[in-house]
């Protein structure tokens, strides 16, 4: 079994504790996330395994460099970055290292757990639209406390798709300045990528709302994309890696060509690089591109 396989493995094991946490009274989807910002900070990460092991017993963890609500946004960078993780993630195993680094380089910057329960490391799996009202009350507090008027968005899978639906639908396009997303599950994902999750599950049937949701053709992701997959005045980065074996095709990551659309390829910039779905946000060459689409001015080509 690969390593994707083992972790994916390890998901699905630890969806089993939100069972056990619907039958103890915690809930699936019962307690909002969002409004559980309080928690220790954890330590930088590398990798995602060892800050998905060491989320498994803080569950509630705030990666390092986050959520400072007293931060106050410079004149270089005016707009608060908001973290948003995946399915079956959290704020801290998404994001343990990128968060750190976006605050050295003087960014405001605050992530959100959402559809989850508050004591499960496992989020991210609740109903989306459900899930982007969290958001909608996250980020308006991240703007009342820091008085931008706007934030940037950086998103994993899900938590790239799922801010779409917040931008078109709850208003947040007035308040959001670009969406960058990693591998994100814009068109949803065919079988085969969720036989990755569902496989290890009993007759194979996924585990949660957003992962039936986050199918391709489902009503949802139908509706997300009919009336354009775009808003004006917001920009839109995605990254997709050839490697992705949860969101399948590849290319479903993609938004229709547009002026306000860049789409990238991690092989583009480094062909070797075999980084799948889950590792995405600690690999070098797509932090840069996120440090890119953040800050064009400063862009810099990323290397191997």
């Amino acid at each position: 079994m690969n390593r994707a396989a083992r972790l994916l493995r390890g998901l699905v094991a630890g969806a089993g504790a939100l069972a056990l946490a619907t039958v103890t009274g915690i809930g699936v989807t019962g307690v909002s996330s969002a409004e559980t910002t309080a928690g220790e900070t954890g330590p930088r990460q590398d990798d995602f395994l060892s800050a998905f092991a060491y989320s498994k017993y803080h569950p509630n963890a705030v990666p390092a460099g986050s959520n400072d609500f007293s931060c106050e946004p410079g004149n270089e960078h005016p707009n608060p970055v908001v973290l948003v993780h995946g399915t079956f993630e959290n704020r801290y195993d998404n994001w343990a290292e990128l968060s750190p680094e976006l605050a050295e380089r003087g960014y405001c910057v605050f992530s959100l757990n959402y559809g989850g329960g508050a004591n499960s490391a496992i989020k991210g799996t609740g109903e989306i639209t459900s899930s982007a009202r969290e958001l909608s009350g996250f980020v308006d507090r991240v703007l009342a406390a820091t008085g931008a008027e706007k934030v940037d968005i950086v998103g994993h899978s899900q938590g790239g798709m799922m801010p779409r639906y917040y931008i078109g639908n709850l208003g947040g396009a007035s308040v959001v300045d670009s969406l960058v997303a990693l591998v994100p599950s814009n068109h949803g994902t065919t079988l085969y990528g969720l036989s990755h999750l569902a496989g290890f599950l009993p007759e194979g049937q996924p585990p949660c709302a957003s992962c039936t949701q986050q199918l391709a053709g489902s009503d949802f992701i139908t509706e997300l994309n009919s009336d354009g997959e775009t808003v004006p005045g917001v920009d839109y980065t995605n990254i997709a890696t050839r490697y992705d074996e949860v969101v399948t095709p590849y290319t479903s990551a993609f938004l229709a060509a547009g002026p306000n659309v860049t789409n990238l390829t991690l092989q583009d910039y480094c062909a070797v690089d075999l980084t799948e779905h889950i590792g995405i946000s600690y690999n070098g060459t797509a932090q840069q591109l996120v440090f890119n689409a953040l800050d064009p001015a400063d862009a810099q080509r990323p290397g191997c």
